[in-house]
């Protein structure tokens, strides 16, 4: 692939990629399309600040990469972020404590053809037992993914994804967006987002303005993963390794939205990262008003698994989840396994 252009963002006239009162601000996630923004940044001569919002549910192998980056590059070092919730802890206990919702609200239970199966009502607030169960475990721990989630007594899902908001899109916001707006610069937040990733990614425009002095910049939209790996390539950049073990994705380890291979995967090589769930998954239901957090929903198994280990198990299965992948059941940890062909 040759060189690629940077798409044009002027506004009345102003290269904004390149104006002195513009800081431009890239999302930098060790992963493939992070990773072409930046050389490609590079290449196009911009003045850039590539930002990481560590989650706390990284894997150590990509946070490694991320750290070194600018060895390989010679381009800027990446600023690492993090959320912190301990202040939240407070108000969330206070609400418990002193919760005397009298509302109730309606609990519709429906058949798999959408029909309802039953129905009841249940009170809206919590009870005293909730409470003292709840308050006794409501403390923070200092891992932003895991306060996060205890805080809302429940995990991400693919419909709730509340995880990507408050762990990595309000902390840039505040803790790097802000101050540079503050000073008078204009921000262009760079974003890895590719039109191949989905329909909905497919209508984003290459630039927009949420307003407030912040641009939205997407400069890879029309490129596809080949292209991207071969940006890397063409630099003489290696990807982020986790590619090369069977990773679609190299954020969270694992995501709420990682495919069933990927899963398999992960269990395989990284079973120490199961075991972390499952410790979370009893943590974040003590603090949960049901006491049964889990992880995955269990549409993810398309049944009633939903606990981590017991869907880490279901990912090793063939097409129906009934019987063990003879394939998965033998591989090698140490293999390659690469859903992009990067194996070759």
């Amino acid at each position: 692939m040759s060189q690629f252009s940077l798409p044009d963002l002027s506004i009345g006239g102003v290269d904004l990629l390149r104006s002195a009162n513009t800081q431009n601000v890239l999302s930098f996630s060790g992963g493939k399309d992070s990773v072409a923004m930046y050389l490609l940044a590079m290449e196009n001569d911009i003045d850039f600040l590539p930002v990481c919002a560590d989650t706390g549910n990284e894997h150590e192998i990509t946070m490694d990469y991320v750290r070194d980056f600018h060895r390989h590059t010679g381009g800027p070092e990446v600023r690492i972020i993090k959320a912190d919730f301990s202040g939240d802890f407070a108000h969330r206990r206070m609400f418990i404590a002193n919760d005397r919702r009298v509302k109730k609200q309606r609990v519709v239970k429906r058949n798999e053809d959408g029909s309802i199966k039953n129905g009841s009502v249940k009170p809206v607030r919590f009870t005293n037992k909730q409470k003292r169960r709840m308050l006794e475990n409501l403390h923070p721990s200092g891992n932003p993914f895991l306060d996060l989630m205890m805080i809302k007594g429940r995990f991400a899902s693919t419909k709730a994804a509340f995880c990507t908001e408050r762990l990595k899109r309000d902390p840039i916001i505040e803790q790097v967006y802000f101050p540079f707006i503050d000073a008078g610069k204009i921000v262009v937040s760079w974003q890895g987002v590719r039109a191949e990733e989905s329909p909905r990614r497919a209508k984003y425009p290459i630039y927009d303005s949420p307003g407030g002095g912040v641009w939205n910049y997407r400069p890879i939209h029309q490129l596809t993963s080949t292209d991207v790996f071969s940006i890397a390539k063409r630099h003489g950049i290696e990807p982020n390794p986790l590619y090369k073990m069977g990773m679609g994705r190299v954020g969270c380890m694992p995501c709420v939205n990682c495919k069933k291979d990927e899963l398999s995967e992960i269990a395989l090589r990284f079973p120490e990262h199961i075991e972390r769930i499952a410790e979370w998954e009893w943590i974040v239901s003590l603090c949960g008003r049901n006491n049964n957090a889990t992880f995955f929903h269990a549409s993810k198994t398309g049944g009633s698994i939903t606990g981590i280990n017991g869907v880490a198990e279901w990912s090793r299965t063939g097409k129906g989840g009934r019987t063990f992948d003879l394939f998965k059941d033998t591989a090698d940890s140490a293999s390659c396994s690469s859903a992009y062909g990067l194996c070759d």
